[in-house]
C-alpha cells in the first residue's frame, strides 16, 4: 500500500482508469489525492469548455500574489506540458503542475450557482490561512 502523502500516491491512476487513452510523452497520471472536484464543479467547467473553446483540459495552478501570498489560478489549455500531472476528475481533465501539486494536494473545488457567495470554492488541507474571497491562502 503508497501512503496517500507520498508522490507515488498522487499519481498513481485508480484501477477504473487503467484503460484510458495514452498520455502524451513526461505527462503523469495522477489520482483524486491530488485534487477531486465535485460533481457540480465538474459539470460547470464541462460547460465553460464548451463555451470558450480555449481547450479541453482545466489547468489549476498557485501562484505568488493575493493578499496572503499565494493564489489560485484557473484556466483552459489545449494539452498538458512535460511534466504535468494528469487528475480525470467529476468528467473532466485536470492538469496541474509538479510544484503546484505541493500546494493542492488533497484540495477539494466545489461550485454553487449562489447570488450570494457563489462561483469556485477551493477547500484546501494545506492553507494555514486564507482570505475572505477565497482566492488566496497562505501555507
Amino acid at each position: 500500500m503508497v501512503p496517500v502523502d507520498s508522490p507515488a500516491a498522487l499519481a498513481t491512476p485508480p484501477p477504473s482508469q487503467a484503460g484510458a487513452l495514452p498520455l502524451p510523452e513526461g505527462v503523469r497520471e495522477g489520482n483524486e489525492n491530488l485534487v477531486v472536484l465535485t460533481p457540480a464543479a465538474g459539470a460547470k467547467v464541462a460547460t465553460l469548455i464548451q463555451r470558450e473553446a480555449q481547450g479541453e483540459f482545466l489547468r489549476l495552478a498557485i501562484t505568488g500574489g493575493g493578499c496572503n501570498g499565494l493564489s489560485y489560478k484557473m484556466k483552459f489549455v489545449p494539452e498538458p506540458k512535460r511534466g504535468d500531472i494528469l487528475v480525470r476528475t467529476a468528467g473532466v481533465r485536470v492538469i496541474v503542475d509538479s510544484k503546484s501539486a505541493l500546494y493542492l494536494k488533497g484540495t477539494h473545488l466545489d461550485y454553487s450557482a449562489a447570488m450570494v457567495a457563489g462561483g469556485f470554492k477551493f477547500s484546501n488541507p494545506n492553507a494555514k490561512a486564507s482570505c475572505s474571497c477565497g482566492e488566496s491562502f497562505s501555507i
